[in-house]
């Protein structure tokens, strides 16, 4: 056959002897990026919590610290995965993670929640300039028939980092202040540093685009303004103040805006035209989907099991290996489910078993058994995993290799806008349900502590604990209304799974093509003139 001699100028043989180890270093930068969200997951309790144990940071402050990270993060992955396709993707890649290392010991001296906010704002800069580049590597230094299994690999290095973050953050958190689950990144960015230097290639895209300054500026002004207005409907408990409304109307404007620019640009951020292809653009929009249902579950999970179960972080952080675990087991063997039901099969399944398993969340009470949960961790994981890896691929491959940059920062921009809706719209849902279900418990208290103490349950318990005996009834309030919250909002997150499952099924394909058919797109990069 004549397939050896195809592949021989596309990868050169030094670089192809060392793909595997490649992967490795490549994941451990993508481990941090991941690991950060993770950790941070199991500390919002402890930096919820007055000073000097924490920060006494409001849910709101709570969803921005996360979100600040994420709107960042989201809207540079387009400019970052240019300048990779043009200045070099390893050169991008370590800068991106000394950033994200600087950034890291910063948040973790944060004095404030104003200030962690920024300093979470910096750490996304640097994670832009990570995540694209680690997948546009990897497309680079592997054969396209044996890309389906080493993004499987990637995707499992996500649950990985799922699973070792909760539990860093709760031994952490056992033993250290709350800063420490930031400063813990910043070992990890110096190995990750050396390892690029010394095995990873450069690659740069022969024909890069301008960058489109104008519309990062659009898409990130409509993600913040789209975002804050969301969170504060959540905070106020009422979506249609003026206020709330005006500002989600105008993130809203500001993205259409975003979108009409970009399809008259000649140098836009997206290449619209991409979403032509209703392959590519059901495969994006169910990893947003995803992300949506999961970032904003993950959310409200932490505080049922701290707030309400009483674990302490640790073992917060131990009751959730189960979803890392089926991330970890699945993802990497999804590629051979595909093989043999088919990308709409095995996405579809995924997503309705992520459904089923957010719905399962209206189940839990003060009192379940806590392996209830952990069978529904493990199969939520399950679906992910099934979810994850198919859609990558089908994402990835979509492009021609010289633009894996852009193809990288498209996914991860969808999964990242996603997660961040995700947080702010079932974080509000969540927000808005507790402070109806608790508001008439918390009359008997001064006006002034009134609003404070119905903003979260972790502010209810504290203004409890405050009133020694004469607060017991108010933590029984507490606990009530939040698990009447989450299984409204679990709801919510059900329903968004079940509309990814729609899309997923109207477009992506069915069952593999044809051997004829399979071995056509080898021939493609080739002709790119690699």
């Amino acid at each position: 056959m004549t397939t050896p001699a195809v592949s021989t100028p596309r990868i050169p043989e030094a670089v192809h002897r060392r793909r595997w180890a490649i992967l490795g270093a490549l994941m451990l930068s993508l481990l941090i990026v991941v690991l950060d969200n993770s950790i941070l997951n199991v500390a919002i309790k402890t930096i919820s919590t007055p000073e000097p144990t924490g920060l006494g940071a409001t849910q709101g402050d709570l969803e921005w610290a996360i979100n600040s990270y994420t709107l960042v993060f989201a809207g540079l992955l387009f400019t970052a995965g240019l300048l990779g396709d043009r200045l070099g993707r390893k050169k991008m890649l370590i800068a991106g993670l000394a950033v994200f290392g600087i950034g890291s010991a910063l948040a973790a001296e944060s004095g404030s929640p104003v200030q962690l906010i920024m300093f979470r704002a910096v750490m996304g800069l640097g994670a832009a300039f990570v995540m694209p580049a680690t997948l546009a590597i990897l497309m680079n230094v592997f054969e396209r028939e044996e890309q389906p299994k080493a993004i499987g690999i990637w995707a499992g290095g996500v649950g990985l980092a799922i699973a070792i973050g909760p539990i860093t953050g709760g031994v952490l958190l056992d033993h250290f202040w709350w800063g420490s689950v930031f400063l813990v990144n910043v070992p990890i960015v110096i190995v990750a540093i050396g390892l690029m230097i010394w095995l990873v290639p450069e690659s740069r895209d022969p024909k890069p685009g301008r960058i489109d300054l104008v519309g990062v500026g659009l898409s990130i002004v409509g993600l913040v303004l789209l975002v804050y207005g969301i969170i504060k409907g959540g905070q106020l408990a009422d979506f249609t103040d003026p206020a709330v409304l005006g500002t989600v109307l105008a993130g809203l404007a500001v993205l259409v805006g975003f979108v009409l620019y970009e399809k008259r640009s000649d140098h836009p951020s997206i290449d619209i035209s991409y979403f032509r292809n209703r392959v590519f653009s059901a495969a994006i929009s169910s990893l947003a989907l995803v992300f949506f249902a999961l970032m904003g579950v993950t959310f409200f999970a932490v505080f049922y099991t701290q707030s309400v179960r009483g674990y302490s972080p640790l073992e917060t952080g131990l009751l959730m290996l189960p979803l890392a675990a089926a991330q970890l087991i699945f993802a990497p063997r999804a590629r051979l489910v595909v093989d043999r039901f088919g990308v709409r099969a095995v996405c579809g399944g995924g997503l309705l078993l992520l459904a089923a398993m957010l719905a399962a969340f209206t189940t839990l009470e003060a009192d379940t058994p806590i392996w209830i949960l952990e069978v529904m961790f493990f199969l939520m994981g399950t679906g992910m995993a099934h979810i994850m890896t198919p859609a990558s691929v089908v994402i990835m491959q979509a492009l021609p290799r010289e633009k894996a940059g852009s193809a990288s920062a498209l996914s991860n921009t969808f999964r990242q806008v996603g997660g961040a809706l995700g947080i702010a719209v079932l974080g509000s849902v969540l927000s808005a349900a507790y402070r109806s279900g608790v508001e008439d418990k918390l009359t008997l208290l001064p006006a002034d502590v009134r609003h404070t103490a119905g903003e979260s349950i972790e502010a209810t318990l504290g203004v409890a604990a405050k009133l020694g005996p004469r607060g017991e009834p108010l933590v029984t309030a507490a606990h009530d209304s939040f698990l009447h919250a989450m299984h409204i909002t679990a709801l919510c997150g059900a329903g968004v799974a079940l509309i990814g499952f729609v899309v997923v099924a109207l477009f992506l394909p069915g069952r593999p093509p044809q051997e004829p058919e399979a071995e056509q797109p080898k021939a493609d990069p080739v002709g790119a003139g690699r």
